[in-house]
C-alpha cells in the first residue's frame, strides 16, 4: 500500500522533473539509477532514501525541502490547497500549461495573467 508522503514526494519529484523539461531517463543518469526506478519513485510505490533524495534534489536544482512542500497544507485540506485540488499539478495538462505560460514574454504574460483575473471573477 503506497503511503501518502511516498506519494506526495513522487509527485514532487515529477513536477519538478517536468517542469526543468528533463526525462526520466536523463533524471536517471544523473543520478546514477535505472528510469524504472524513477517510474516508481513517482508514482509513490517505492520510498526514496535520503540519500537518494538528496541526489535527486542536485540533479534537479532544489533542496530536499521541495519535494515536502504542501504536504501539511495537502493533509489538513483534505486534499486541495487554497480551494485548488493539490494533485493539480500532477496532471500533464496543468504543468503544460504552466510552462508554456513562463514560456511567454513577460509583457504579454502579465496581460494574459490580468485577462485570466478579470475572467475568473466575472464567472
Amino acid at each position: 500500500m503506497k503511503h501518502p508522503v511516498d506519494v506526495h514526494v513522487g509527485t514532487r519529484i515529477r513536477q519538478r522533473r517536468w517542469m526543468t523539461g528533463m526525462t526520466q531517463q536523463q533524471l536517471a543518469e544523473k543520478v546514477g539509477i535505472k528510469f524504472q526506478q524513477i517510474q516508481k519513485y513517482e508514482t509513490g510505490m517505492n520510498r526514496v532514501s535520503a540519500s537518494r533524495l538528496w541526489d535527486i534534489g542536485e540533479a534537479l536544482d532544489v533542496a530536499v525541502e521541495f519535494f515536502f512542500d504542501g504536504l501539511q497544507a495537502e493533509t489538513e485540506s483534505e486534499g486541495t490547497v487554497n480551494g485548488v485540488p493539490a494533485d493539480l499539478m500532477a496532471d500533464r495538462e496543468a504543468m503544460e500549461l504552466v510552462r508554456s505560460y513562463y514560456a511567454i514574454p513577460e509583457l504579454q504574460r502579465r496581460r494574459l495573467f490580468e485577462l485570466a483575473r478579470v475572467l475568473s471573477s466575472a464567472a
